[in-house]
């Protein structure tokens, strides 16, 4: 059985950090393409940060979080982070991890086979 499970979110004044994990298991987790995904109240979901299997390579960010947003993973402890830093009041939202994504260098998304966690909090006050 798969689960993918976050952790780490919390509120947080603007400007400042805060760093995600997510653990998946149940899979080979280094032969997944994995990423992060937020949605906002009365938004789409959106994926905003996403890296490929094995070595991790190629990774895929939006432009709302370029610049800010730093992902990577430790495939010897099936664990994917998100270093978030200078956050915005903007970046408030539930923050899903993603097992099994369509990548490249410019976009990132789901499959029909893709697993998700429940998700993780992130309120940024301005």
């Amino acid at each position: 059985q798969v689960q993918v499970v976050e952790s780490g979110g919390g509120l947080v004044q603007a400007g400042g950090s805060l760093r995600l994990s997510c653990t998946a298991s149940g899979l080979s987790f280094e032969t997944y393409n994995m990423g992060w995904f937020r949605q906002a109240p009365g938004k789409e979901r959106e994926g905003i940060s996403c890296i490929i299997y094995g070595s991790g390579n190629t990774k895929y960010s939006a432009d709302s979080v370029k610049g800010r947003f730093t992902i990577s993973r430790d495939n010897a402890k099936k664990t994917l982070y998100l270093q978030m830093d200078n956050l915005k009041p903007e970046d408030t939202a539930m923050y899903y991890c993603a097992a099994g994504l369509q990548l490249s260098s410019t976009r990132c998304g789901s499959r029909g086979d893709t697993y998700w966690g429940e998700g993780t909090q992130v309120t940024v006050s301005s």
